[in-house]
């Protein structure tokens, strides 16, 4: 039997949550995302199939998302422990799957490693397992790899599956902007595109030391060999380890003064700080991300001394970085990450979570 990799997605999955526990708004344009008022500071968490037919998507601001939806859409406000509950249930689903290792990489997606001569059937299978227990609705790439795998879900949405292999890479991918591929933003594309590598192909086919004199030894070997859908294919179901844990807000009105961003900083860093005491692990780095009016964003990091499991020493470092910002400029959005040290073993372990904050 052939190794596979499966890539479990489920479908709209904040907003069909959201439709399970309210019949009513299915089929309607819904939108989620802060506290559910359009005329606050707060981005789009996701959309229903419905509004994203009007150009609305994650990461979008309230505001703008107004402006684009239609009479009758919905705003409604996250709900963290409504969608933790529904995600424990999916994976918990999947995980009672025979024959399958299971590895989450967010609350709404996960790999899955089975051995098979007929991976579709095994994808069936899932997508049939977590409509029957939660009543939602998944999609599922079927790959060689997990790069492979996670990019052929985009191919099977809504409610379908895809398969996505070497034997058909080029010819579904070769094409595509590289932008299309898992791991390349918008930044990373254009740098490449300054390089005459505008399309999966291209890249595949790039010249490595070019990419090497851009990105570094260790990311030019890696993109040029995602231009191929080359991709790690063992599925850990070891444990996630958090690295960090982080705290992120965005000021209705802007904060104008040194004083305001302090007493910001010092509830953030507290509370990031909380999060990781609960774990019984030290702090021994942290990070400010401030995102100054209109719109630029920055981020700061340093490490402690030495690791400390006590609050104040937290917060201090964390005001030390806020110190540095420049006090004529008016704050938007302040965020906090404190870093832990890892248990032993954890560094082999540890992944980083899809829906990481900052």
């Amino acid at each position: 039997m052939a190794e596979w990799v499966l890539h479990v997605d489920m479908d709209q999955f904040i907003a069909a949550v959201e439709v399970l526990r309210r019949p009513e708004l299915a089929g309607l344009p819904v939108i989620v995302g802060g506290r559910g008022d359009p005329a606050e500071r707060a981005v789009v968490s996701t959309a229903s199939y419905e509004a994203r037919a009007f150009g609305i998507g994650s990461g979008m601001p309230l505001k703008i998302a107004a402006r684009k939806a239609p009479e009758g859409a919905l705003f409604l406000p996250v709900d963290h422990e409504a969608y933790e509950a529904a995600s424990h249930e999916v994976m918990s689903t999947l995980r009672a799957l025979p024959g399958v290792v299971l590895e989450v990489i967010g609350w709404d997606e996960c790999f899955l490693g089975v051995s098979t001569d007929d991976p579709e059937a095994v994808a069936a299978a899932a997508q049939s397992a977590v409509l029957e227990a939660t009543g939602l609705h998944c999609s599922v790439g079927i790959g060689d790899n997990k790069v492979r795998a996670k990019i052929a879900t985009e191919f099977g949405k809504p409610r379908g599956m895809f398969r996505l292999t070497t034997a058909n890479w080029f010819d579904v991918m070769g094409e595509k902007p590289t932008r299309d591929l898992w791991g390349v933003g918008p930044k990373v594309s254009k740098r490449l595109a300054d390089h005459g590598v505008k399309t999966v192909r291209q890249l595949a086919d790039a010249d490595q030391d070019e990419l090497v004199a851009e990105f570094g030894p260790r990311m030019g070997v890696w993109y040029r060999e995602l231009g191929s859908g080359i991709g790690p294919a063992v599925v850990d179901d070891t444990p996630w380890v958090a690295r960090s844990h982080s705290r992120e807000t965005t000021f209705q009105q802007n904060l104008t003064t040194p004083e305001e961003v302090e007493a910001a900083v010092r509830d953030l860093a507290g509370s990031a700080f909380d999060d990781c005491a609960a774990e019984g692990r030290p702090v021994v780095r942290v990070h400010l991300k401030v995102r100054y009016a209109p719109f630029e964003t920055k981020t700061f990091g340093r490490k402690l001394a030495q690791p400390t499991e006590r609050r104040e020493e937290a917060i201090a470092a964390a005001v030390a970085l806020g110190a540095a910002l420049d006090p004529e400029r008016e704050v938007r959005l302040l965020g906090v990450r404190a870093e832990m040290s890892m248990p032993e073993g954890g560094d082999a372990v540890e992944r980083t979570p899809v829906r990481g904050r900052i």
